[in-house]
């Protein structure tokens, strides 16, 4: 019988277990019934966070920068470099893993340090910067970041509007003549699984304000700021595909740094060589904390499945939760998922033993593909 060739592409079980360590008990499960299978791993993300980690296991060279964190305060960030290529993370500089417990700012955090991390990248060389939003602990629409890179967004008075979106309501002018020239000349993309315009019933304060802390007021005042800050970058932007995400950095992005939009999973795909990996494979695993509806709208999993689905090669997926039928699994090309909340029904026990569960998963795995 022909050695099975066992490709281990899965996202982090968050709160859990990182992408890597899935990878690592996948393939310790799996061995564990088949010594000789072969296992090539290559952890995943779709943008959000953990697209740094995943890159530095794919190889590229880990590095940080000291910038301002959402609040202010300093903090420490890394992205990943490989030749003239980087991959950064937002949430590194301005997400909410910075923000203190119980502690919010909906109208006044700011994505400077982004832009200060992006400026690092500058420096590093890069030419190619895949910009992975999400997690955010801001809804400025990428003005901090734009500030940092040069840009000046003044108020009637000509003096600097404060941080945050709440003070864009002021905003009377924006220079943009500022940013750093480098910029003209880098391939920017901006990899989000997430869609939203920047404003409206389906925009950044509406649909994400509340999970960084903002009340119903505070979620209308930023829709209003965001608004008249578009109208002033320019007429009908608001609406673009992508331009709502990680609070509206986005629209920055794609507004004053040219950035183009691709979703996440597509992007990180493409940078961590799943192609050719793929071509090795007779079986791929993928899989995250929880597979539920929002799978299917661009996280990895589904990302992973329709590129393996493509190629002809068979698809299962591990989580710690599925929320999936089979239909809606089959139709997203993954011909079986397997849950820890199968052999663990606690969600805290399971998120608890997350490593040995998914071990006895991989058993599973091993036993219904790897042995018939």
């Amino acid at each position: 019988m022909q050695t099975a060739r066992v490709l281990v592409a899965a996202d982090k079980f968050k709160g859990s277990l990182t992408a890597v360590q899935v990878a690592e008990r996948v393939t310790a499960g799996l061995r564990r019934v088949v010594p000789d299978v072969r296992v090539e791993t290559l952890p995943v993300a779709d943008g959000g966070d953990g697209t740094v980690a995943a890159a530095v296991a794919a190889g590229f060279e880990r590095r940080e920068a000291r910038v301002t964190g959402p609040l202010g305060d300093p903090v420490t960030a890394a992205y990943a470099l490989r030749g003239s290529t980087a991959v950064v993370e937002m949430a590194e500089a301005s997400g909410l893993q910075h923000l203190p417990d119980g502690v919010f700012a909906p109208l006044t955090a700011t994505t400077y340090g982004s832009g200060e991390l992006l400026l690092a990248v500058l420096e590093a060389g890069a030419t190619t910067i895949v910009f992975g939003v999400g997690g955010s602990a801001t809804t400025d629409g990428g003005a901090g970041m734009l500030a940092a890179l040069g840009a000046r967004f003044l108020d009637a008075d000509g003096k600097p509007v404060g941080p945050g979106g709440g003070p864009l309501a002021e905003l009377a002018e924006a220079d943009l003549a500022g940013l750093d020239p480098r910029l003209a000349d880098i391939d920017l993309v901006l990899a989000s699984d997430v869609d939203n315009p920047l404003t409206g019933p389906k925009g950044a304060p509406e649909v994400y304000g509340r999970q960084k802390g903002a009340s119903e007021e505070d979620i209308a005042v930023l829709d209003a700021a965001l608004a008249h800050y578009a109208s002033i970058l320019g007429p009908d932007t608001a609406a673009l595909p992508g331009a709502g995400a990680a609070g509206g950095i986005g629209y920055g992005a794609l507004v004053a740094l040219g950035a183009r939009f691709r979703p996440g999973i597509e992007v990180m795909l493409d940078v961590l060589g799943f192609a050719p990996a793929l071509a090795r494979a007779t079986l791929v695993v993928t899989g995250e904390g929880s597979l539920d509806e929002q799978t299917l709208h661009g996280k990895a999993p589904a990302g992973v499945a329709a590129a393996a689905r493509a190629a002809g090669i068979e698809v299962v997926a591990v989580c710690g939760r599925l929320a999936l039928t089979p239909e809606a699994l089959e139709k997203a090309g993954i011909r079986r998922a397997y849950a820890l909340a199968e052999l663990e029904p606690d969600p805290a026990v399971s998120m608890a033993q997350a490593g040995p569960l998914l071990e006895r998963v991989a058993e599973s795995i091993a036993r219904d593909f790897l042995l018939r």
